[in-house]
């Protein structure tokens, strides 16, 4: 990826860079993956360090924090490099009014970069050295990692603040109706996390046919479920191996 900055004489420069580590999780596509970090505590994910950068040296004293921002990239876009617009339809209001790209989250920007808070379960030693097991993400399974930084409370967290549109806006939930008999597929955490995306409705905000049967990838799983109001119902799970 390059990052084009323009210095105070004018002077062009391209910054060069690369992912330093890979996140992993059951969430295999970007359909399903939760609206925003910490809505889905219960979605767990390892992040692999590249070759270069499992060095244990460069993880000293992170186990310290509770909290990490990631900044990665949103590589699932099927966007042409250099093209974006300065407007973008949030889904949290419907997909239907616009808002500055720069006012919204949107996936959709100049430079694909995301940054998302997470919670640092552990540290743990792989043969793929060091990784960091975390919570809480909203990044797909193989999502590039371009920077970690510690999350600072003092700093970092704002109460009593304006969150434009946010503040009258929020997301409702579905109610769920999932098989007894296709719960056992799937663990603890792994369930309640996969319950709470369907609850925050992974569809794409302008789509409203009950009988469209959707597939939702999920840790080797493919969970079909269809929505007619305000209710989602699995109607198949078929593993994907």
């Amino acid at each position: 990826m390059y990052l084009i900055f323009y210095l105070r004489d004018n002077y062009l420069c391209d910054m060069n860079i690369s992912p330093i580590a890979y996140y992993h999780t059951k969430v295999q596509t970007k359909f399903g993956v939760p609206r925003q970090s910490g809505l889905v505590p219960e979605l767990h994910g390892v992040i692999v360090f590249e070759p270069e950068y499992r060095n244990a040296d460069a993880l000293r004293g992170i186990e310290g924090f509770d909290y990490l921002w990631l900044i990665w990239e949103f590589s699932l876009n099927n966007k042409v490099e250099g093209e974006w617009s300065p407007l973008v339809r949030p889904p949290l209001l419907g997909g239907n009014s616009h808002m500055g790209v720069f006012a919204t989250r949107s996936p959709f920007r100049p430079n694909a970069l995301g940054l998302s808070s997470v919670k640092l379960s552990g540290v743990e030693k792989t043969d793929n050295g060091l990784v960091l097991l975390v919570s809480g993400a909203d990044l797909a399974d193989g999502t590039p990692i371009y920077d970690i930084k510690p999350y600072v409370e003092y700093s970092d967290s704002h109460t009593g603040v304006r969150s434009g549109f946010v503040d009258n806006n929020s997301w409702q939930k579905l109610d769920v109706v999932f098989p007894e008999n296709k719960r056992t597929m799937f663990s603890g955490d792994d369930f309640v996390a996969l319950y709470k995306i369907l609850e925050l409705d992974p569809r794409p905000q302008y789509h409203n046919d009950p009988n469209r049967v959707y597939g939702l990838p999920f840790g080797g799983y493919d969970v079909r479920f269809t929505v007619d109001a305000h209710v989602l119902t699995v109607v198949d799970v078929v593993c994907m191996k």
